[in-house]
């Protein structure tokens, strides 16, 4: 799927982007393809590919945060408790850590959204 490929350029975790820039991108890019789009049933799949999006951001984010020390001091800073933190602040692999339930928590769909990050299920509702 051309749409998942893309997204996935725009959400690598060594492409040199900041996180303000990718969101600007992500954000422009969904916008225009929901545009383009808006006419077409397709509520589940833009669903399924919101999930693995926000898991997607996730795990870019998890990757900013480079040290397990800082990963536990900004896990506490969202609210998990300090022994999960410090568990979960010492896990190996990006994508394993983005979809815990603690990162999930920490960083909940509703968090992602007052970042800034907009889902695609966001501007096809909006539109539609």
């Amino acid at each position: 799927m051309k749409l998942k490929a893309k997204l996935k350029e725009l959400t690598g975790r060594s492409n040199g982007m900041g996180n303000k820039q990718r969101k600007e991108t992500l954000n422009l890019f969904i916008c225009g393809w929901v545009e383009y789009y808006k006419l077409a049933r397709m509520k589940k799949t833009l669903e399924t590919i919101d999930q693995w999006l926000r898991r997607r951001i996730r795990m870019c984010i998890w990757k900013s945060w480079k040290n397990p020390r800082t990963r536990i001091a900004n896990l506490i800073k969202c609210g998990v408790p300090k022994w999960r933190a410090c568990k979960l602040g010492w896990i190996k692999g990006y994508w394993r850590a983005a979809g815990s339930g603690v990162t999930n928590h920490a960083m909940s769909n509703k968090n992602l959204y007052h970042a800034g990050y907009r889902c695609l299920m966001d501007y096809y509702v909006l539109v539609s």
